[in-house]
């Protein structure tokens, strides 16, 4: 079978998978399995037994449930809602703190949960209330909700980058290293953009109320030191070499649980439910993640990754080019499926491909988790914005999208700003293996 055949034969089932309402993982599984059975009949079925068992027992991968863990006990036991209230007290005396505080809030406990969706649920659970009740433009509230919560799969500990990583060999310490710089620059551009909003729209962000003294001062760092903490310790243990991103995980895990017994916030009740949701994400990802490989061994099998860089090449497509190519497919396609299930379905067909055109994989790897980041804000998918939604009352999906619009646009801007300074990514990972 010749690869543009397989090609069109593997689009064609899933999009009929699609249509048809079948489950993404699903319809990547099957579509590898049918590849495989017209290219070979069972000849490679064995094959398959040993994906399952080398998926599963991967070190690499084992770290997403632990991260999952980790994030999940921040969450029942309190910890990132005292973390929000902390950091509001502190930027108080800024006018229209609490947007800030909500894109601040985001990128920190994006480094404990890595999930966009978790990260946009927890900050908005807190934040929403109270910036209706001190008058704030609901547009900016969601817009700062729905766009700081995509901050969650970039800056480090990030699942689709552990995916990533799993997937294409790539070393994950790089990988969360190259998402720092970009994350914590990803977010400045969306406070930059608040400052710009609030000075054009001065009668729609209420003055500064600042709370700020030194008995509250006191009370709001011990509410963020901790937290913060347990961040830098993950971060800098992974970045010395201490520890490899599994065991970080397994670390912060640890350290997660002694902050809530600290801060007497932990029960059976936080630890049934954190393990529990733990659990059921846990199975849905490596579900996902095992029929990918399925699809990613079919198209191995059937050339079409060769097929797709020599037709490229043929065509003299530039890079650039190729990347603005790149970029339309997935804004295409997060309109109508989640970040993991684009990126495990995209990356047989264009890992190859984006490698013989000359792009670094660390970098093509943040690409991915930005163009993640874009589909979690365009309808009708989004689902950050079905996220802030349903805790949002009142509030409708074509509301919440217009809010997000603007960081929508910033997220485009900045993957062509990555393209023409890729040192932004490939800095911290340069400096580290020449340390």
């Amino acid at each position: 079978m010749a690869w543009e055949t397989a090609l069109l034969l593997y689009g064609f089932i899933v999009i009929c998978c699609i249509a048809l309402g079948v489950g993404i993982g699903t319809a990547m599984g099957l579509v590898g399995i049918v590849g495989l059975v017209l290219m070979s009949g069972t000849q490679l079925w064995p094959s398959l037994g040993d994906i399952v068992f080398n998926t599963l027992t991967s070190f690499t991968l084992v770290s997403v449930p632990l991260f999952l863990l980790m994030g999940e006990i921040i969450l029942f036991s309190g910890l990132s809602k005292r973390f929000y209230n902390g950091m509001s007290v502190l930027l108080s005396p800024i006018p229209g703190a609490l947007a800030y505080c909500n894109v601040v809030g985001c990128a920190m406990f994006a480094a404990l949960c890595g999930s966009s969706v978790a990260t946009a649920i927890t900050i908005g659970t807190v934040a929403l209330p109270e910036m209706r009740r001190r008058g704030y433009d609901d547009r900016l509230t969601v817009g700062t909700l729905t766009g700081g919560g995509t901050l969650g799969i970039l800056i480090p500990p990030s699942i689709p980058l552990v995916v990533y990583g799993g997937i294409t060999n790539e070393s994950v310490i790089d990988l969360f290293m190259a998402g720092v710089i970009p994350g914590i620059t990803l977010a400045g551009l969306f406070m930059v953009y608040i400052a710009g909003w609030s000075l054009l729209n001065r009668d729609r962000v209420p003055r500064v109320e600042s709370t700020l003294n030194l008995r509250n001062l006191g009370s709001a760092l011990v509410d963020c030191v901790p937290v913060t903490a347990l961040i830098l310790a993950i971060f800098y243990s992974m970045y010395f070499g201490v520890v490899t991103p599994t065991e970080a995980a397994a670390f912060g895990c640890l350290l997660a649980l002694l902050l809530a017994c600290a801060f007497r916030q932990i029960s059976w009740r936080v630890i049934w439910e954190a393990v529990g949701r733990t659990v059921a994400t846990t199975s849905v990802v490596m579900f996902i993640v095992i029929n990918a490989q399925f699809l990613s061994f079919a198209v191995v099998q059937a050339g079409i990754g060769r097929g797709i860089a020599g037709a490229m090449v043929h065509l003299n497509v530039s890079p650039l080019m190729f990347l603005g190519l790149l970029f339309v497919i997935y804004l295409v396609l997060g309109m109508f499926l989640d970040g993991l299930s684009m990126m495990l379905l995209t990356i047989p067909l264009l890992y190859e491909t984006m490698m013989q055109m000359g792009f670094n994989s660390i970098w093509l790897g943040i690409i991915m988790v930005i163009f993640i980041e874009l589909g979690a804000l365009t309808p009708p998918m989004g689902l950050n914005l079905f996220a802030i939604q349903s805790i949002s009352p009142g509030l409708t999906l074509a509301e919440a999208a217009w809010s997000s619009l603007p960081f929508a646009l910033i997220i485009s801007a900045y993957v062509f700003v990555l393209y023409f300074f890729p040192g932004i990514v490939l800095f911290l990972p340069r400096l580290m293996k020449a340390a």
